[in-house]
């Protein structure tokens, strides 16, 4: 008879209560099904469609609850932990959430997934046997992706992360589409398994997307003028600082670039919400200073 294993699915027979559960046998093994993960009232000699999976103990357990994720068989799971020492805790739909090892994740923690993260799974053995997630690589995904229709250009989209490289990162979006975006379009940290927005700059010929998280320019120019006309208030509405000012003066006070800065007094000044003078620069309904 063969052996049972965890992360499978079996039909067992009720061999007898138990304080804490039942146990139930395959007529060689027995296996315990604890109290939490029984649905219902069962019977000796009764059958039961179960989900195996290790305790804490690394034994073999049961639970009437049976997740769509299998070995072999991957689904979307959601990260619930992050173990530094260890790596990232998922929940599988079970009462035992499962660890994604850190020998899967990237080097540093920074980039792991964060509680709420969703991750495309399956589950594996280690060489000590014990179950573990696995994430999946790129042929799963492409499984999961279809062609891009050529519309999308300049959309908004909604992905998720589920590869880090050197030069970017590769994200799936919400309708299947396999995307890339290059470190030079990637705004702050972003991490394995986190739901992103960004835009679509170009549908390839295979069906993939380049994408974005930077700002369109006229979505960054109302960025900057929001940030600076923020600034000016809180100075009665003036500041020592023009569009000949210095780009490290600039670049320290706004964390913005001077082209930046001056296409953000552009269109102020084209508003008539601005004017210069002096080396200073006035909002309209201000007073010189």
């Amino acid at each position: 008879m063969a052996e049972l294993l965890a992360g499978t699915v079996a039909t067992l027979d009720v061999s007898h209560k138990a304080p804490f559960g039942y146990f139930l046998t395959d007529g060689s093994q027995e296996v315990l099904l604890h109290e939490n993960d029984v649905t219902g009232k069962l019977n000796e000699n009764e059958k039961v469609t179960v989900f195996l999976y290790q305790d804490h103990q690394g034994r073999i357990a049961a639970t009437m609850t049976i997740p769509e994720i299998r070995l072999g068989t991957f689904v979307w799971v959601t990260a619930v932990s992050l173990q530094k020492k260890y790596g990232v805790f998922v929940d599988i739909g079970i009462s035992k959430d499962i660890l994604l090892s850190k020998d899967d994740l990237p080097d540093e923690w920074i980039y792991w997934p964060q509680p709420g993260d969703r991750l495309y799974c399956s589950l594996k053995f280690d060489p000590k046997n014990r179950l573990f997630a696995q994430l999946a690589d790129e042929s799963v995904i492409n499984t999961l992706a279809v062609d891009a229709p050529g519309e999308l250009r300049n959309k908004d989209i909604q992905a998720t992360v589920y590869r880090l490289l050197l030069d970017g990162a590769h994200v799936l979006t919400e309708d299947g589409y396999i995307g890339f975006i290059h470190t030079s379009e990637i705004t702050g940290t972003i991490r394995v398994g986190q739901a992103i927005q960004c835009r679509v700059i170009a549908v390839k010929d295979e069906g993939t997307l380049n994408l974005s998280m930077r700002p369109r320019s006229y979505e960054l120019i109302d960025q900057n003028v929001e940030k600076i006309v923020l600034y000016m208030n809180s100075r009665d509405g003036a500041m020592p600082y023009w569009d000949k000012s210095l780009p490290e003066d600039i670049k320290e006070r706004f964390a913005i670039s001077k082209g930046d800065f001056k296409k953000a007094l552009g269109q102020l000044m084209k508003e008539g919400k601005l004017y210069q003078k002096d080396g200073w620069s006035y909002l309209k309904e201000s007073k010189d200073h």
